[in-house]
């Protein structure tokens, strides 16, 4: 449904300590393999060693890994060394100051940085989904300080991302709870939503 209506990339969400949109590997593994060629498949992973997030690539199949916490074992490169072709977005998720000097710290090792608004810190951690939008002058920021292209999510709808796209100037846009109802993907919020960033 969400290549229908004009999505370059398609977000598959692992395990992850809250959210919405989790589906099981085995349903990761069964979309990564229909994705048409065009299209991106993104693994959002939890993960925080590379050990894992490697063999997790190796058995969903994608061709883009997304970093939705921060790697606490092994470097960015030991991801490139052992998934040549892989691309690598890590996300930082913004929340003041400070997160400008992540992504300025991390932009040198990795194909995209996606601005979300998360919380690492919470006692359950969220790592995306959150329906809330952030300070997009943060983001402003953080896209106009890296040389790699930006993905902005967090509380984007159709309502809203028009705005977003118009303050932050991001390279893509990703959107999860604002395109769905009870829980499963809308139609007509996805088309709504695909025909506002078309006029930008």
């Amino acid at each position: 449904m969400a290549i229908q209506y004009g999505a370059s990339a398609i977000g598959l969400v692992s395990k992850m300590p809250s959210g919405p949109g989790v589906i099981d590997e085995e349903t990761i593994i069964q979309i990564a393999s229909v994705v048409p060629p065009t299209v991106s498949s993104f693994l959002l992973t939890s993960e925080q060693d590379t050990k894992s997030i490697i063999t997790q690539q190796r058995r969903c199949g994608v061709n883009t890994i997304q970093i939705c916490d921060r790697l606490e074992s092994g470097s960015f490169q030991d991801l490139r060394d052992a998934m040549p072709g892989i691309a690598l977005v890590q996300v930082v998720h913004v929340a003041g100051e400070e997160s400008v000097n992540e992504a300025v710290s991390v932009a040198p090792y990795v194909d995209a940085i996606l601005l979300d608004s998360g919380n690492q810190s919470r006692p359950i951690k969220e790592l995306g989904g959150t329906g809330r939008t952030h300070d997009w002058s943060i983001s402003k920021r953080i896209r106009e300080s890296v040389d790699v292209p930006i993905f902005l999510a967090g509380g984007l709808s159709p309502d809203n991302v028009a705005d977003a796209i118009r303050e932050v100037g991001p390279f893509g846009v990703d959107v999860c709870s604002g395109v769905r109802t009870n829980g499963a993907l809308d139609g007509l919020k996805l088309q709504k939503f695909f025909s506002r960033v078309g006029g930008h």
